[in-house]
């Protein structure tokens, strides 16, 4: 007899949380949301800013909310306790506050676990809670700034006229970083200088590092960061000294041509690199987008799965901490697998400030669980994932690697000159999870002993400008700038490709035209809403919220009535440069330039991105011909002005509609030829000759065309007889 119902977000929780609970346990889902804001209300917001009081106005997102809130009300009055166990963060126990709102659930028990094991779910029953008000609080106080913003903030954009769509708290933040890269790559100016080196007869090069007598330049730092957004394990290619002409790059090897070198410093040491810490929310889309080429909101997907399935713990975390439980476990797995990487002391990582401590890192639930079962039993994508999250956990765990550095410092007149060495003696940690440079190894050379130069020369180089950002680096820096939170990464990422403000061209993201466009005209109407730093105290408020230092409704309605309300007042006198009309907006904007001219003012036409069109752009002019637009014909290979129906007389009727004896597959009814004109040809199909049956669904395939054999249907097949129709072309 079923007795008790647990609510859960995902549905793909169902059944191995059924399993584990057993029959006196009913499962259900509420997948995700169940409740919005409504639309009602002034700027449609759904909620109402009454002095520091906020009234929300919540309905059911959608047709299939509706039917779960049914289907939910009728378990609950079957059931003598309803525990909820949404995910166990901020936006979990929201949505479990909505589930008590809509059940009318009095005193909830709220359950929390990381991990969808026997072991973790069982001490979650057995050890409930209340809900908590603070994380509510922050939760809903980020639903009604969200919905203020984007609302209040979107009709400004709009007023450009260009395709533009919204703006967000968070988005409007990001495109600016990608905006402000892209703006600083126009504006480089390259510069060429002159990389200095030697090359010995002993075996290795050094490089130009200044001169005896010069001041002593500050000995070079080497950065050993963990950077999971970087592809591949290269070091920099070694350069000297920068040399800003040829001239002295040429003075410098005439120089080192006739003195004698030697050795003048000699140093080696053993360096510990220690292990990184276990996957963050960030750190997983940096890695597996750099290693496994996932997009953010794809390593969130995966990720959902293999939690799901019980076998990481929850993927939206800020956290490094592990439990002491999955410590001894690994360790124990090392014991028996790797003795030699047991640390007498387990390297300690510090979280972020603002990181949910009792939350845990990512890791596997099971690490003594075989990878050859589960490659079986996973799709790629999600076993590639679980063995890198499973390799990330063990190598936090792990010994230090150990490295042997090496620095020589040689000398030729009154020039220095420099080479680092590198190599591993101990891989340690790096079993698992190398991020380690590759062996550089210089030889064994002692104070003072004289080299024999056999060559030397300088490179010709030229300054970059900084990279575009992967989405990995812009995940990277978006959790460093403190813009949105372990949730929000990946969806802001989604969202602006889908609004076309920027878009990924060889595995980076650029803004389009569009892009740049809105982030020029919000940096003067809304500038603050720009600045990561403006966003991330933002962010910080409803950490303090959560935290119950703060008022929601207090937070909210003071930040409205004093930045808000007045920044919009000013954003609204900031003329649009792009509201003179459409025809001036696409001059303005930079397109590809076809090689096809304009007919009118033999200029070449501009190619405009559209997904409508099968070419996935069309031509116009955007030197003042505003008629000048040409799409392509497959028919005639060439572009052509779009066809216009020529205007039939008022007299003339209609061609007389013929009706066949050929049933409809759908309704029966008898099917109807159709003329028509395509790119420039006549055509003619059957179709069913009811005109309201023709807007249903089940009609739509519901269309023959002419061919040898007679009429066909992509749908449904030949129709078996032969027309005595006359034969058209082939669609």
């Amino acid at each position: 007899m079923i007795k008790r119902l647990l609510v859960v977000e995902s549905p793909g929780k169902v059944k191995k949380l059924s399993q584990i609970l057993g029959a006196d346990w009913k499962v259900l889902a509420s997948c995700g949301h169940i409740r919005e804001l409504s639309n009602e209300g002034e700027d449609s917001l759904g909620f109402v800013m009454d002095g520091s009081n906020v009234r929300c106005n919540y309905i059911p997102r959608d047709q299939r909310a509706k039917e779960t809130i049914q289907k939910l009300k009728s378990a609950v009055r079957q059931v003598d306790e309803v525990v909820l166990a949404t995910d166990p963060d901020r936006e979990g126990e929201t949505i479990a506050w909505h589930l008590k709102e809509t059940l009318g659930l009095r005193e909830p028990k709220r359950v929390i676990y990381t991990e969808i094991t026997a072991s973790a779910v069982q001490s979650a029953i057995a050890n409930p809670r209340k809900l908590d008000q603070n994380l509510i609080g922050a939760g809903l106080c980020r639903d009604c700034l969200d919905k203020l913003v984007g609302y209040k903030g979107s009709p400004l954009v709009w007023a450009l006229n260009n395709g533009a769509k919204s703006v967000g708290r968070v988005q409007s933040a990001t495109l600016h970083l990608i905006c402000q890269r892209e703006n600083e790559i126009l504006a480089f100016v390259p510069q060429d200088y002159w990389s200095v080196w030697v090359d010995y007869a002993e075996g290795f090069r050094a490089f130009y590092k200044g001169t005896v007598d010069s001041a002593k330049d500050a000995p070079d730092q080497e950065t050993e960061t963990n950077d999971d957004a970087k592809v591949g394990n290269s070091p920099e290619t070694p350069e000297s000294k920068r040399v800003l002409s040829e001239a002295e790059a040429t003075r410098l090897v005439e120089e080192a041509q006739q003195h004698p070198h030697q050795v003048i410093h000699f140093e080696g040491k053993i360096v510990n690199r220690q292990p990184p810490p276990p996957f963050t929310t960030s750190s997983l889309q940096q890695a597996a987008g750099s290693k496994l080429r996932f997009a953010p909101d794809k390593t969130m997907i995966v990720a959902q799965k293999l939690y799901e399935a019980g076998l990481i713990t929850y993927m939206r975390t800020d956290s490094v901490m592990l439990s002491p439980e999955f410590c001894a476990s690994a360790r124990k797995w090392l014991e028996q697998n790797d003795p030699q990487n047991v640390p007498q002391q387990v390297a300690k990582h510090r979280s972020s400030k603002s990181a949910q401590e009792a939350h845990e890192a990512i890791r596997p639930t099971d690490v003594f669980r075989p990878s050859v079962q589960l490659r079986l039993e996973l799709p790629d994508d999600e076993f590639n994932l679980y063995v890198m999250i499973w390799k990330r956990s063990i190598a936090s765990q792990c010994r230090a690697a150990q490295l042997r550095k090496t620095l020589v410092i040689t000398q030729s007149g009154s020039l220095l000159w420099s080479a680092r060495g590198q190599v591993i003696e101990f891989y340690g940690y790096a079993r698992y999870w190398n991020n380690l440079s590759k062996d550089s190894v210089l030889p064994s050379l002692q104070q003072g002993q004289a080299l024999k130069l056999e060559n030397a020369g300088h490179e010709k180089k030229q300054t970059q400008p900084p990279p575009r950002y992967s989405e990995p680096k812009l995940v990277q820096l978006m959790e460093r700038k403190g813009i949105g939170r372990p949730s929000t990464y990946a969806p802001t990422v989604a969202t602006l490709k889908k609004r076309n403000y920027v878009e990924l061209k060889k595995d980076h993201l650029q803004p389009t035209a569009l892009g740049l466009e809105v982030d020029a005209f919000l940096l003067k109407a809304l500038p603050d809403l720009l600045e990561a730093e403006f966003t991330a105290k933002m962010e910080d408020a409803l950490d303090a919220i959560s935290e119950g230092k703060n008022s929601w409704q207090h937070y909210l309605t003071s930040w409205n009535q004093n930045y808000f309300i007045p920044a919009l007042s000013k954003a609204k006198t900031i003329v649009p440069s792009s509201s003179i009309g459409k025809a001036n907006v696409i001059s303005e904007r930079k397109y590809e330039t076809s090689k096809t001219r304009c007919p009118e003012c033999k200029n070449f036409l501009a190619k405009i991105p559209s997904s409508k069109v099968k070419k996935k752009y069309f031509l116009k002019c955007t030197k003042g011909c505003e008629n000048v637009v040409l799409f392509w014909s497959d028919f005639n290979k060439t572009w052509q002005p779009p066809q216009t129906k020529a205007a039939q007389p008022e007299n003339q009727q209609k061609p007389a509609v013929k009706i066949t004896k050929y049933p409809c597959p759908v309704c029966k009814k008898p099917l109807e030829e159709y003329s028509y004109i395509k790119e420039g040809q006549s055509k003619t199909m059957l179709r069913c000759s009811d005109s309201r049956s023709r807007k249903d669904t089940k009609h739509k395939d519901v269309a023959y065309f002419s061919t040898q054999k007679g009429w066909w249907s992509p749908k449904f097949g030949e129709l078996g007889v032969k027309s005595s129709h006359t034969k058209h072309e082939n669609e």
